[in-house]
């Protein structure tokens, strides 16, 4: 089945990695595809110490998409494609029970992956399918069997409150 965990709230990515080890935790075989992130974040640290989860590779840092030349935009989306290739052919191995595409909708919507190769994936999937981000497709949001909008009531970087260790990431 397809989850689809969007909106501006703070928790799509937790709740997402929260079932990632709820299905490692039965021994079941997870993979983590993450778009738009670099490798600083504790779900990476807490996760890659289990053998029943691949994180597949992200960059030590990703720069924000507006911050991109045009090279960099080239160079991030034959990445980003090929994160999705190597999930997609990770999804339909027979001891593969999850995968987490974490941030997949805003790496769509910013026009570093394609839509159709999501969908590609979706249909092809062997495993349970977890799409996070804020502003989905109305394709994806079709597509899925469990839909969960996370909405931002406050948030203390409206404030002025930068992101935090263990809280943001």
């Amino acid at each position: 089945m397809i989850h689809l965990y969007y909106g501006d709230g703070k928790g799509k990515t937790t709740a997402a990695m929260g079932l990632a080890l709820r299905m490692a935790g039965r021994g079941r075989g997870v993979v983590i595809a993450q778009f738009l992130k670099g490798a600083d974040s504790g779900e990476r640290l807490a996760l890659a110490p289990l053998p029943q989860v691949t994180l597949l590779p992200v960059p030590e840092q990703v720069k924000f998409t507006f911050q991109l030349t045009v090279e960099e935009r080239r160079d991030e989306a034959a990445r980003n494609q090929a994160l999705l290739d190597r999930a997609a052919r990770l999804a339909r191995e027979p001891d593969c029970s999850l995968v987490v595409l974490d941030e997949v909708c805003d790496a769509v919507n910013a026009g570093l992956l394609s839509l159709d190769a999501l969908l590609a994936l979706l249909d092809a999937a062997k495993a349970e399918v977890v799409l996070t981000g804020r502003d989905p497709r109305p394709e994806l949001q079709a597509r899925a069997d469990y839909a969960t909008l996370f909405q931002k009531i406050s948030h203390p970087f409206d404030r002025g409150v930068s992101a935090r260790i263990g809280i943001e990431f």
